[in-house]
Protein backbone atom coordinates (compact mmCIF):
# COMPACT_ATOMS: atom_id res chain seq x y z
CA UNK A 1 0.00 0.00 0.00
CA UNK A 2 1.25 3.35 -1.25
CA UNK A 3 2.13 5.98 2.12
CA UNK A 4 -0.53 8.52 2.01
CA UNK A 5 1.91 10.47 4.10
CA UNK A 6 4.19 10.62 1.54
CA UNK A 7 1.87 11.76 -1.35
CA UNK A 8 0.67 14.56 0.67
CA UNK A 9 4.32 15.13 1.87
CA UNK A 10 5.07 15.53 -1.96
CA UNK A 11 2.67 18.28 -2.72
CA UNK A 12 3.05 21.80 -2.06
CA UNK A 13 0.68 25.08 -2.26
CA UNK A 14 1.13 26.35 -5.28
CA UNK A 15 2.55 29.91 -4.66
CA UNK A 16 1.74 33.22 -6.30
CA UNK A 17 4.38 32.92 -9.04
CA UNK A 18 3.06 29.64 -9.87
CA UNK A 19 0.34 31.39 -11.60
CA UNK A 20 -0.28 31.12 -14.91
CA UNK A 21 -0.46 34.44 -16.05
CA UNK A 22 2.74 35.19 -14.37
CA UNK A 23 4.53 32.04 -15.00
CA UNK A 24 3.92 32.33 -18.05
CA UNK A 25 6.09 36.02 -18.51
CA UNK A 26 8.75 34.25 -16.27
CA UNK A 27 9.41 31.32 -18.46
CA UNK A 28 8.92 33.33 -21.91
CA UNK A 29 11.69 35.92 -20.84
CA UNK A 30 14.17 34.04 -18.95
CA UNK A 31 14.65 30.48 -19.29
CA UNK A 32 12.74 29.94 -22.24
CA UNK A 33 13.78 32.84 -24.13
CA UNK A 34 16.13 31.60 -26.69
CA UNK A 35 14.49 27.98 -27.68
CA UNK A 36 11.31 27.36 -29.71
CA UNK A 37 8.30 27.24 -27.23
CA UNK A 38 5.08 27.48 -29.53
CA UNK A 39 4.96 25.88 -33.12
CA UNK A 40 2.67 24.98 -35.94
CA UNK A 41 3.64 23.68 -39.17
CA UNK A 42 3.55 27.84 -40.51
CA UNK A 43 5.16 29.49 -37.58
CA UNK A 44 7.87 28.95 -35.11
CA UNK A 45 8.53 31.07 -31.99
CA UNK A 46 11.04 31.34 -29.08
CA UNK A 47 10.24 32.41 -25.99
CA UNK A 48 10.87 36.33 -26.46
CA UNK A 49 9.50 36.45 -29.65
CA UNK A 50 6.28 34.66 -28.77
CA UNK A 51 5.89 37.08 -25.38
CA UNK A 52 6.32 40.22 -27.80
CA UNK A 53 3.63 38.32 -29.93
CA UNK A 54 1.57 38.47 -27.17
CA UNK A 55 1.93 41.92 -26.33
CA UNK A 56 1.24 43.32 -29.28
CA UNK A 57 -2.28 40.98 -29.79
CA UNK A 58 -3.08 42.69 -26.19
CA UNK A 59 -2.74 46.03 -27.39
CA UNK A 60 -4.41 45.24 -30.92
CA UNK A 61 -7.26 43.51 -28.86
CA UNK A 62 -7.78 46.39 -26.35
CA UNK A 63 -8.48 48.36 -29.49
CA UNK A 64 -11.92 46.61 -30.00
CA UNK A 65 -12.65 45.44 -25.80
CA UNK A 66 -14.48 47.70 -23.43
CA UNK A 67 -12.51 48.11 -20.26
CA UNK A 68 -15.29 46.39 -18.31
CA UNK A 69 -15.59 43.81 -21.13
CA UNK A 70 -14.59 40.09 -19.11
CA UNK A 71 -15.62 37.55 -21.01
CA UNK A 72 -14.06 37.12 -24.36
CA UNK A 73 -15.20 34.50 -26.49
CA UNK A 74 -12.10 32.41 -29.03
CA UNK A 75 -12.90 30.84 -31.78
CA UNK A 76 -9.88 29.16 -32.98
CA UNK A 77 -8.32 25.91 -33.33
CA UNK A 78 -4.86 24.70 -31.98
CA UNK A 79 -2.53 26.97 -33.62
CA UNK A 80 0.04 29.64 -32.98
CA UNK A 81 -2.48 32.34 -32.76
CA UNK A 82 -5.00 30.46 -31.04
CA UNK A 83 -2.10 29.99 -28.59
CA UNK A 84 -0.72 33.64 -28.50
CA UNK A 85 -4.66 34.97 -28.56
CA UNK A 86 -5.17 32.97 -25.25
CA UNK A 87 -1.84 34.51 -23.88
CA UNK A 88 -2.58 37.74 -24.80
CA UNK A 89 -6.36 37.91 -23.30
CA UNK A 90 -5.50 36.01 -19.80
CA UNK A 91 -1.92 38.90 -19.67
CA UNK A 92 -4.79 41.31 -19.97
CA UNK A 93 -6.76 40.25 -17.26
CA UNK A 94 -9.43 39.06 -19.16
CA UNK A 95 -11.41 35.41 -19.06
CA UNK A 96 -10.85 33.64 -21.99
CA UNK A 97 -13.76 31.78 -23.37
CA UNK A 98 -13.04 28.53 -26.12
CA UNK A 99 -15.76 27.60 -27.65
CA UNK A 100 -16.72 24.27 -29.14
CA UNK A 101 -17.00 24.36 -33.16
CA UNK A 102 -18.03 21.26 -33.11
CA UNK A 103 -21.27 21.59 -31.96
CA UNK A 104 -23.92 23.04 -33.92
CA UNK A 105 -24.28 26.90 -34.24
CA UNK A 106 -27.63 26.86 -32.53
CA UNK A 107 -26.15 25.19 -29.50
CA UNK A 108 -23.19 27.81 -29.75
CA UNK A 109 -24.72 31.13 -29.71
CA UNK A 110 -27.06 29.64 -26.58
CA UNK A 111 -23.31 29.22 -25.20
CA UNK A 112 -22.18 32.64 -26.38
CA UNK A 113 -25.45 34.17 -24.44
CA UNK A 114 -24.74 31.99 -21.64
CA UNK A 115 -21.70 33.75 -20.87
CA UNK A 116 -22.29 37.16 -21.91
CA UNK A 117 -19.99 37.10 -24.71
CA UNK A 118 -19.91 40.32 -26.40
CA UNK A 119 -16.45 39.91 -28.51
CA UNK A 120 -15.57 36.98 -30.44
CA UNK A 121 -12.11 36.58 -32.14
CA UNK A 122 -12.10 34.30 -34.34
CA UNK A 123 -10.57 34.06 -38.11
CA UNK A 124 -12.79 34.03 -41.46
CA UNK A 125 -11.54 30.32 -42.65
CA UNK A 126 -13.00 29.36 -39.25
CA UNK A 127 -16.56 30.95 -39.48
CA UNK A 128 -16.45 29.80 -42.95
CA UNK A 129 -15.45 26.22 -42.26
CA UNK A 130 -17.90 25.54 -39.69
CA UNK A 131 -20.65 27.79 -41.35
CA UNK A 132 -21.32 30.10 -38.39
CA UNK A 133 -23.22 33.43 -37.74
CA UNK A 134 -22.46 34.12 -34.11
CA UNK A 135 -24.38 36.59 -32.10
CA UNK A 136 -22.00 38.85 -31.32
CA UNK A 137 -19.45 41.50 -32.76
CA UNK A 138 -16.76 39.70 -34.30
CA UNK A 139 -13.01 40.38 -34.24
CA UNK A 140 -11.02 38.56 -37.12
CA UNK A 141 -7.58 38.03 -36.95
CA UNK A 142 -6.20 38.77 -40.04
CA UNK A 143 -7.70 42.10 -39.41
CA UNK A 144 -6.05 42.41 -36.40
CA UNK A 145 -2.60 41.01 -38.37
CA UNK A 146 -3.19 44.05 -41.18
CA UNK A 147 -3.50 46.45 -38.86
CA UNK A 148 -0.44 46.14 -36.76
CA UNK A 149 2.54 48.93 -37.24
CA UNK A 150 5.79 48.91 -37.07
CA UNK A 151 5.11 51.38 -34.07
CA UNK A 152 3.03 48.27 -31.96
CA UNK A 153 5.65 46.05 -32.23
CA UNK A 154 8.63 48.42 -31.03
CA UNK A 155 6.26 48.79 -28.39
CA UNK A 156 5.71 45.55 -27.83
CA UNK A 157 9.23 44.91 -27.94
CA UNK A 158 10.51 47.30 -25.79
CA UNK A 159 7.75 46.51 -22.99
CA UNK A 160 9.01 42.63 -23.50
CA UNK A 161 12.33 43.78 -22.69
CA UNK A 162 11.77 45.62 -18.98
CA UNK A 163 12.28 43.64 -15.94
CA UNK A 164 9.96 40.90 -15.02
CA UNK A 165 8.82 42.72 -12.32
CA UNK A 166 8.33 46.14 -13.90
CA UNK A 167 5.74 43.75 -16.69
CA UNK A 168 3.98 42.57 -13.58
CA UNK A 169 3.56 46.20 -12.22
CA UNK A 170 2.06 47.41 -15.35
CA UNK A 171 0.00 44.81 -16.37
CA UNK A 172 -1.49 44.58 -12.87
CA UNK A 173 -0.82 40.77 -12.59
CA UNK A 174 0.97 41.80 -8.88
CA UNK A 175 -3.02 42.25 -8.06
CA UNK A 176 -4.28 39.63 -9.18
CA UNK A 177 -6.49 37.59 -7.09
CA UNK A 178 -6.15 33.22 -7.16
CA UNK A 179 -9.46 32.92 -6.89
CA UNK A 180 -10.06 35.38 -9.92
CA UNK A 181 -12.18 33.59 -13.07
CA UNK A 182 -9.38 32.89 -15.84
CA UNK A 183 -11.43 30.75 -17.84
CA UNK A 184 -14.55 29.75 -18.90
CA UNK A 185 -15.07 25.84 -19.81
CA UNK A 186 -18.31 24.58 -21.16
CA UNK A 187 -19.24 20.66 -20.14
CA UNK A 188 -19.28 18.28 -23.09
CA UNK A 189 -23.04 18.38 -23.16
CA UNK A 190 -23.72 14.77 -23.37
CA UNK A 191 -26.30 14.48 -20.97
CA UNK A 192 -27.91 18.25 -21.78
CA UNK A 193 -26.99 21.90 -22.54
CA UNK A 194 -23.75 22.48 -21.61
CA UNK A 195 -22.43 24.50 -18.61
CA UNK A 196 -20.32 27.23 -18.26
CA UNK A 197 -17.43 25.96 -15.76
CA UNK A 198 -15.50 28.75 -14.18
CA UNK A 199 -12.10 27.74 -13.36
CA UNK A 200 -9.81 30.33 -11.82
CA UNK A 201 -6.23 31.19 -11.87
CA UNK A 202 -5.59 29.08 -8.85
CA UNK A 203 -7.54 25.91 -10.38
CA UNK A 204 -5.47 25.73 -13.55
CA UNK A 205 -2.31 26.76 -11.55
CA UNK A 206 -3.06 24.31 -8.92
CA UNK A 207 -3.82 21.34 -10.76
CA UNK A 208 -1.01 22.06 -13.45
CA UNK A 209 1.27 21.55 -10.49
CA UNK A 210 -0.46 18.78 -8.90
CA UNK A 211 0.25 16.53 -12.18
CA UNK A 212 3.73 17.74 -13.58
CA UNK A 213 4.78 17.42 -10.35
CA UNK A 214 3.77 13.82 -10.29
CA UNK A 215 4.51 13.29 -13.55
CA UNK A 216 8.07 14.59 -12.71
CA UNK A 217 7.57 16.83 -15.90
CA UNK A 218 10.91 19.41 -17.05
CA UNK A 219 11.49 22.07 -19.45
CA UNK A 220 13.25 19.46 -21.53
CA UNK A 221 9.56 18.17 -22.22
CA UNK A 222 7.73 18.53 -25.17
CA UNK A 223 4.16 18.04 -26.41
CA UNK A 224 2.09 17.32 -29.48
CA UNK A 225 -0.56 20.02 -29.04
CA UNK A 226 -3.70 18.73 -31.30
CA UNK A 227 -6.75 18.56 -28.88
CA UNK A 228 -9.00 21.63 -29.06
CA UNK A 229 -8.65 24.25 -26.36
CA UNK A 230 -12.21 24.28 -25.79
CA UNK A 231 -11.71 20.42 -23.98
CA UNK A 232 -10.00 20.84 -20.76
CA UNK A 233 -7.48 18.22 -21.42
CA UNK A 234 -6.38 20.13 -24.29
CA UNK A 235 -6.83 24.08 -22.42
CA UNK A 236 -4.81 22.74 -19.22
CA UNK A 237 -2.85 20.38 -20.67
CA UNK A 238 -1.05 21.61 -24.69
CA UNK A 239 -1.56 25.02 -23.78
CA UNK A 240 -1.43 25.92 -20.29
CA UNK A 241 0.89 23.28 -19.06
CA UNK A 242 3.29 24.01 -21.78
CA UNK A 243 3.43 28.00 -21.14
CA UNK A 244 3.72 27.36 -17.44
CA UNK A 245 6.39 24.65 -16.67
CA UNK A 246 8.94 25.65 -19.41
CA UNK A 247 8.56 23.43 -22.29
CA UNK A 248 7.59 23.33 -26.02
CA UNK A 249 4.27 23.11 -27.46
CA UNK A 250 3.59 22.04 -31.46
CA UNK A 251 -0.16 22.36 -32.48
CA UNK A 252 -2.02 21.10 -35.42
CA UNK A 253 -5.86 22.37 -35.96
CA UNK A 254 -7.33 19.15 -35.76
CA UNK A 255 -6.64 16.11 -33.96
CA UNK A 256 -8.07 13.72 -37.07
CA UNK A 257 -4.99 14.60 -39.36
CA UNK A 258 -2.96 12.17 -39.05
CA UNK A 259 -0.71 13.29 -41.96
CA UNK A 260 -0.05 16.74 -40.29
CA UNK A 261 0.58 15.37 -37.15
CA UNK A 262 2.93 13.09 -38.53
CA UNK A 263 4.31 15.90 -39.93
CA UNK A 264 4.64 17.50 -36.63
CA UNK A 265 6.20 14.70 -35.16
CA UNK A 266 8.89 14.12 -37.83
CA UNK A 267 9.80 17.85 -37.67
CA UNK A 268 9.90 18.58 -33.98
CA UNK A 269 9.91 15.02 -31.92
CA UNK A 270 7.75 15.65 -29.39
CA UNK A 271 8.61 13.63 -26.04
CA UNK A 272 4.58 13.80 -24.79
CA UNK A 273 1.42 12.77 -26.52
CA UNK A 274 -2.38 13.39 -25.18
CA UNK A 275 -5.35 12.30 -26.62
CA UNK A 276 -8.51 10.37 -26.29
CA UNK A 277 -8.83 6.50 -27.35
CA UNK A 278 -10.85 8.24 -30.25
CA UNK A 279 -8.25 9.78 -31.79
CA UNK A 280 -5.47 7.27 -30.41
CA UNK A 281 -6.91 4.44 -32.28
CA UNK A 282 -6.63 6.45 -35.24
CA UNK A 283 -3.10 7.20 -34.62
CA UNK A 284 -2.61 3.91 -34.06
CA UNK A 285 -3.63 2.04 -37.43
CA UNK A 286 -1.92 4.93 -39.73
CA UNK A 287 1.03 6.49 -38.39
CA UNK A 288 4.80 4.52 -38.43
CA UNK A 289 6.92 3.83 -35.69
CA UNK A 290 9.53 6.25 -36.66
CA UNK A 291 6.53 9.02 -36.41
CA UNK A 292 6.30 8.28 -32.52
CA UNK A 293 9.78 7.42 -32.33
CA UNK A 294 10.69 10.82 -29.98
CA UNK A 295 7.62 10.08 -27.27
CA UNK A 296 8.39 8.47 -24.24
CA UNK A 297 4.60 9.35 -22.48
CA UNK A 298 1.11 9.07 -23.96
CA UNK A 299 -1.53 9.77 -21.48
CA UNK A 300 -5.04 8.98 -22.46
CA UNK A 301 -8.16 10.54 -21.08
CA UNK A 302 -11.12 11.54 -21.72
CA UNK A 303 -13.07 8.30 -21.96
CA UNK A 304 -11.58 4.28 -20.55
CA UNK A 305 -8.96 3.07 -22.68
CA UNK A 306 -9.37 -0.21 -24.19
CA UNK A 307 -6.29 -2.56 -22.79
CA UNK A 308 -6.23 -3.71 -26.53
CA UNK A 309 -5.23 -0.24 -27.39
CA UNK A 310 -2.48 0.28 -25.16
CA UNK A 311 -1.05 -3.26 -25.95
CA UNK A 312 -1.36 -2.30 -29.87
CA UNK A 313 0.77 1.22 -29.15
CA UNK A 314 3.67 -0.68 -26.96
CA UNK A 315 4.00 -3.42 -29.70
CA UNK A 316 3.95 -0.66 -32.22
CA UNK A 317 5.55 2.34 -31.17
CA UNK A 318 7.33 0.95 -28.03
CA UNK A 319 5.46 3.11 -25.52
CA UNK A 320 2.64 1.82 -23.70
CA UNK A 321 -0.34 4.80 -22.87
CA UNK A 322 -1.12 5.42 -19.44
CA UNK A 323 -4.63 6.42 -18.28
CA UNK A 324 -5.66 9.45 -16.19
CA UNK A 325 -9.25 10.53 -14.87
CA UNK A 326 -10.57 14.13 -14.77
CA UNK A 327 -13.53 16.43 -15.23
CA UNK A 328 -14.17 19.49 -16.89
CA UNK A 329 -15.05 21.08 -13.24
CA UNK A 330 -11.81 19.35 -11.51
CA UNK A 331 -9.31 21.84 -14.17
CA UNK A 332 -9.65 18.46 -15.02
CA UNK A 333 -6.95 16.03 -13.84
CA UNK A 334 -7.98 13.86 -10.42
CA UNK A 335 -6.24 10.71 -10.72
CA UNK A 336 -3.58 9.43 -13.06
CA UNK A 337 -1.30 6.22 -13.72
CA UNK A 338 2.18 7.55 -13.53
CA UNK A 339 4.53 5.16 -15.48
CA UNK A 340 8.30 3.69 -14.34
CA UNK A 341 9.39 6.16 -16.93
CA UNK A 342 8.78 9.34 -14.98
CA UNK A 343 8.97 7.86 -11.57
CA UNK A 344 11.49 10.53 -9.46
CA UNK A 345 10.83 9.98 -6.04
CA UNK A 346 10.90 5.99 -5.55
CA UNK A 347 7.56 5.38 -3.36
CA UNK A 348 5.05 6.63 -6.88
CA UNK A 349 2.88 3.31 -7.36
CA UNK A 350 3.11 1.60 -10.58
CA UNK A 351 0.04 1.60 -13.06
CA UNK A 352 -2.10 -0.83 -12.25
CA UNK A 353 -4.55 -2.59 -14.88
CA UNK A 354 -8.05 -1.46 -15.48
CA UNK A 355 -7.49 1.40 -12.88
CA UNK A 356 -7.91 5.58 -13.74
CA UNK A 357 -5.35 5.63 -11.49
CA UNK A 358 -3.84 6.75 -8.46
CA UNK A 359 -5.01 10.54 -7.40
CA UNK A 360 -3.07 13.18 -7.46
CA UNK A 361 -0.93 14.46 -4.71
CA UNK A 362 -3.28 17.69 -2.57
CA UNK A 363 -6.27 16.35 -4.25
CA UNK A 364 -8.93 14.41 -1.95
CA UNK A 365 -11.40 11.81 -2.39
CA UNK A 366 -14.26 10.38 -1.01
CA UNK A 367 -16.94 7.62 -1.92
CA UNK A 368 -20.06 8.26 -0.56
CA UNK A 369 -22.68 4.82 -0.62
CA UNK A 370 -25.49 6.18 -2.67
CA UNK A 371 -27.99 5.47 -0.23
CA UNK A 372 -26.79 6.09 2.90
CA UNK A 373 -24.26 9.08 2.30
CA UNK A 374 -21.62 7.47 4.32
CA UNK A 375 -18.51 6.71 3.52
CA UNK A 376 -17.50 3.32 1.42
CA UNK A 377 -15.45 0.59 2.09
CA UNK A 378 -12.78 -0.97 0.27
CA UNK A 379 -13.49 -2.00 -3.28
CA UNK A 380 -17.14 -0.50 -2.29
CA UNK A 381 -18.78 1.10 -5.67
CA UNK A 382 -20.13 4.52 -4.57
CA UNK A 383 -20.30 8.24 -5.89
CA UNK A 384 -17.00 10.08 -6.27
CA UNK A 385 -16.28 13.21 -4.44
CA UNK A 386 -13.45 15.28 -4.90
CA UNK A 387 -11.86 18.25 -2.87
CA UNK A 388 -8.77 20.61 -3.70
CA UNK A 389 -7.24 23.69 -5.40
CA UNK A 390 -8.52 22.26 -8.37
CA UNK A 391 -12.23 22.11 -8.06
CA UNK A 392 -14.11 24.97 -9.87
CA UNK A 393 -15.78 28.12 -9.01
CA UNK A 394 -18.86 27.07 -9.90
CA UNK A 395 -21.23 26.89 -12.68
CA UNK A 396 -21.83 30.86 -14.69
CA UNK A 397 -24.89 31.86 -13.94
CA UNK A 398 -26.45 28.68 -12.78
CA UNK A 399 -25.96 28.82 -8.67
CA UNK A 400 -28.90 26.43 -8.17
CA UNK A 401 -26.95 23.65 -10.05
CA UNK A 402 -23.82 25.27 -8.63
CA UNK A 403 -25.14 24.27 -4.98
CA UNK A 404 -26.27 20.56 -5.75
CA UNK A 405 -22.88 19.67 -6.42
CA UNK A 406 -20.76 21.40 -4.28
CA UNK A 407 -21.15 20.94 -0.80
CA UNK A 408 -17.97 22.47 1.64
CA UNK A 409 -15.75 22.57 -0.80
CA UNK A 410 -16.29 19.34 -1.71
CA UNK A 411 -17.85 18.51 -5.19
CA UNK A 412 -19.61 15.49 -6.74
CA UNK A 413 -18.48 14.57 -9.95
CA UNK A 414 -21.14 11.58 -10.96
CA UNK A 415 -19.00 9.03 -11.11
CA UNK A 416 -19.21 6.05 -9.77
CA UNK A 417 -16.00 4.43 -8.56
CA UNK A 418 -14.61 2.41 -6.13
CA UNK A 419 -10.98 2.33 -4.59
CA UNK A 420 -8.85 -0.70 -3.86
CA UNK A 421 -6.48 -1.46 -1.12
CA UNK A 422 -3.31 0.88 -2.74
CA UNK A 423 -6.04 3.86 -3.26
CA UNK A 424 -5.99 2.94 -7.24
CA UNK A 425 -9.59 4.23 -8.23
CA UNK A 426 -11.65 2.84 -10.75
CA UNK A 427 -14.33 3.88 -12.38
CA UNK A 428 -17.86 1.87 -12.68
CA UNK A 429 -19.23 4.56 -14.93
CA UNK A 430 -21.36 7.55 -15.07
CA UNK A 431 -24.24 8.21 -12.67
CA UNK A 432 -26.54 8.92 -15.57
CA UNK A 433 -25.05 5.37 -17.41
CA UNK A 434 -27.18 3.48 -14.65
CA UNK A 435 -31.00 2.76 -14.81
CA UNK A 436 -32.56 2.34 -11.43
CA UNK A 437 -34.60 -0.88 -11.98
CA UNK A 438 -37.02 -2.05 -8.88
CA UNK A 439 -34.54 -0.17 -6.99
CA UNK A 440 -31.61 -1.82 -7.77
CA UNK A 441 -28.60 0.06 -10.26
CA UNK A 442 -28.12 -1.46 -13.30
CA UNK A 443 -25.36 0.27 -15.44
CA UNK A 444 -25.87 1.16 -19.20
CA UNK A 445 -21.90 0.48 -19.83
CA UNK A 446 -21.37 -3.39 -19.17
CA UNK A 447 -24.87 -4.48 -20.95
CA UNK A 448 -23.47 -2.37 -24.04
CA UNK A 449 -19.85 -3.64 -23.86
CA UNK A 450 -21.46 -7.36 -23.74
CA UNK A 451 -23.95 -6.52 -26.91
CA UNK A 452 -21.20 -4.81 -29.02
CA UNK A 453 -18.96 -8.41 -28.03
CA UNK A 454 -22.24 -10.30 -29.31
CA UNK A 455 -22.64 -8.21 -32.86
CA UNK A 456 -18.70 -8.10 -33.15
CA UNK A 457 -18.46 -4.72 -32.97
CA UNK A 458 -14.87 -2.86 -33.26
CA UNK A 459 -14.21 -0.22 -31.20
CA UNK A 460 -13.24 2.49 -33.93
CA UNK A 461 -15.75 2.14 -35.89
CA UNK A 462 -19.07 4.20 -36.18
CA UNK A 463 -21.18 2.96 -33.51
CA UNK A 464 -23.75 0.41 -33.79
CA UNK A 465 -25.53 -0.07 -30.76
CA UNK A 466 -26.04 2.00 -27.50
CA UNK A 467 -28.05 1.61 -24.05
CA UNK A 468 -29.94 3.67 -22.54
CA UNK A 469 -32.84 3.79 -20.29
CA UNK A 470 -36.29 5.42 -20.43
CA UNK A 471 -39.39 5.80 -17.68
CA UNK A 472 -41.32 2.74 -16.59
CA UNK A 473 -44.52 3.19 -14.20
CA UNK A 474 -43.92 -0.29 -12.61
CA UNK A 475 -40.13 -0.26 -11.98
CA UNK A 476 -39.20 3.56 -12.56
CA UNK A 477 -36.93 2.76 -15.35
CA UNK A 478 -36.70 0.07 -17.97
CA UNK A 479 -33.83 -0.54 -20.34
CA UNK A 480 -33.75 0.52 -24.38
CA UNK A 481 -31.37 -0.29 -26.80
CA UNK A 482 -31.02 1.96 -29.83
CA UNK A 483 -29.49 0.34 -33.23
CA UNK A 484 -28.48 0.86 -36.55
CA UNK A 485 -28.02 -2.86 -37.80
CA UNK A 486 -28.05 -6.14 -35.87
CA UNK A 487 -26.78 -9.13 -37.10
CA UNK A 488 -29.73 -11.36 -35.45
CA UNK A 489 -32.66 -10.55 -33.67
CA UNK A 490 -33.41 -9.06 -30.41
CA UNK A 491 -34.26 -12.29 -29.05
CA UNK A 492 -30.99 -14.36 -30.34
CA UNK A 493 -29.56 -10.88 -28.51
CA UNK A 494 -31.25 -11.38 -25.35
CA UNK A 495 -30.76 -15.27 -25.06
CA UNK A 496 -26.99 -14.67 -25.60
CA UNK A 497 -26.71 -12.14 -22.50
CA UNK A 498 -28.55 -14.76 -20.53
CA UNK A 499 -26.23 -17.49 -21.44
CA UNK A 500 -23.24 -14.85 -20.65
CA UNK A 501 -24.92 -14.81 -16.81
CA UNK A 502 -26.48 -11.85 -17.19
CA UNK A 503 -29.02 -11.02 -14.80
CA UNK A 504 -32.51 -11.14 -16.12
CA UNK A 505 -33.24 -7.69 -14.39
CA UNK A 506 -30.38 -6.30 -16.57
CA UNK A 507 -31.54 -7.73 -20.37
CA UNK A 508 -34.03 -5.55 -22.41
CA UNK A 509 -37.30 -6.09 -23.09
CA UNK A 510 -37.47 -7.65 -26.74
CA UNK A 511 -39.70 -5.10 -28.32
CA UNK A 512 -37.25 -2.19 -26.26
CA UNK A 513 -34.51 -2.56 -29.19
CA UNK A 514 -35.25 0.42 -31.63
CA UNK A 515 -33.66 0.77 -35.10
CA UNK A 516 -32.43 4.47 -35.70
CA UNK A 517 -30.39 5.72 -39.14
CA UNK A 518 -27.46 6.98 -36.67
CA UNK A 519 -26.29 6.88 -33.20
CA UNK A 520 -26.05 10.10 -31.79
CA UNK A 521 -22.76 11.39 -31.11
CA UNK A 522 -20.70 14.34 -29.80
CA UNK A 523 -17.74 16.61 -31.63
CA UNK A 524 -15.57 14.77 -29.46
CA UNK A 525 -16.25 11.06 -30.17
CA UNK A 526 -18.15 10.67 -27.44
CA UNK A 527 -22.26 9.60 -27.22
CA UNK A 528 -24.61 12.04 -27.32
CA UNK A 529 -26.67 11.00 -24.38
CA UNK A 530 -29.12 13.38 -23.93
CA UNK A 531 -29.72 13.17 -27.81
CA UNK A 532 -30.10 9.29 -27.33
CA UNK A 533 -32.44 9.15 -24.22
CA UNK A 534 -34.69 11.88 -26.18
CA UNK A 535 -35.04 9.28 -28.70
CA UNK A 536 -35.36 6.63 -26.86
CA UNK A 537 -38.23 8.09 -25.16
CA UNK A 538 -39.66 9.03 -28.31
CA UNK A 539 -39.72 5.74 -30.09
CA UNK A 540 -40.52 4.16 -26.73
CA UNK A 541 -44.15 5.96 -26.53
CA UNK A 542 -46.10 3.36 -28.04
CA UNK A 543 -44.98 0.40 -25.97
Amino acid sequence: MVDMKLVDAAFQEPDFDSLPVRAVVRNWKTNCAKKVVIADLQTELTGFKALVGAFVLRGQFRKFLAEDERNVGILVPPCVPSVLTNAALTLDRRVTVNLNYTVNPDVLNKCIEKVNIRHLITSRKVLEKFNFQPNCEVIFLEDVKAQVTKWDKVSALAFAAMPISWIYRKLGLNDIDPNDTMTILFTSGSTGMPRGVMLSHLNIGGNIKCYSDFFSFTSKESMLGALPFFHSFGFTGPLWTVLTRGMSGYYHTSPLEYRMLQRLCRKFKPTIMLGTPTFLRTYARKMEREDLESVNLVIAGAERCPAELMDEYERKFGVRPTEGFGITETSPVIAANIPKSHHSRGWEPLPKAGSCGFPMPGIKVKILNLETGKPCGVNEVGMLWVKGNNVMKGYYGDPEKTAEVLKDGWYCTGDLVHQDEDNFLFVAGRLSRFAKIGGEMVPHEGLEEALNQIIGHKAEDEPQICVTSVPDEKKGERLAVLYTELPCSPQELNSKLLEMKFPSLWVPANDSYFKVEQIPILGTGKLDLFAIQQKAKELAKNI
